[in-house]
């Protein structure tokens, strides 16, 4: 399988948050977020990609679960889960996790595998998530970089 690698950056096209009274300092949000990759692998580089997820966060520390669906040119496609961890202050918020792929079109059409990712916020409404990871498409011997 074909390692890979690039940067995510993304601005927050919706989000919700409720607190819950259970606890003290509990968070939960939800958001779908918008971006474009940037990956030395043409494959992967200027990819429009598609985020929706939840985060379940307490007295700073929590989890996220979500979405992903990433727009190749020429109208392919693929997506997939992610899951990790998320750590918050009032001025910061740190995410980290792994990504699996579970389906694709066009070139993509079969694709597996996965990866890790790391990512923060880097203003109220923006994001940039540095990802690596190897994936196969079903049929083909090679497929990225």
């Amino acid at each position: 399988m074909p390692d890979i690698t690039g940067v995510f950056s993304g601005k927050f096209a919706s989000r919700a948050f409720l607190s819950p009274r259970d606890q003290p300092n509990h968070e939960l949000s939800m958001a779908e977020i918008d971006g474009v990759q940037r990956s030395s692998d043409p494959d992967w580089n200027g990819v429009k990609m598609s985020f929706w997820g939840t985060r379940d966060v307490q007295s700073g520390l929590g989890t996220e679960r979500g979405y992903f669906l990433n727009e190749h040119s020429g109208g392919d496609r693929c997506w997939g889960t992610l899951e990790g961890t998320v750590a918050q202050t009032e001025t910061s918020l740190t995410a980290e996790g792994t990504f699996r792929f579970t389906g694709g079109s066009g070139k993509f059409n079969g694709i597996t595998g996965q990866g890790t990712y790391r990512g923060r916020m880097t203003s109220p409404v923006t994001v940039e998530t540095e990802w690596a990871g190897t994936y196969q498409v079903a049929g083909t011997k090679t497929a990225g970089a």
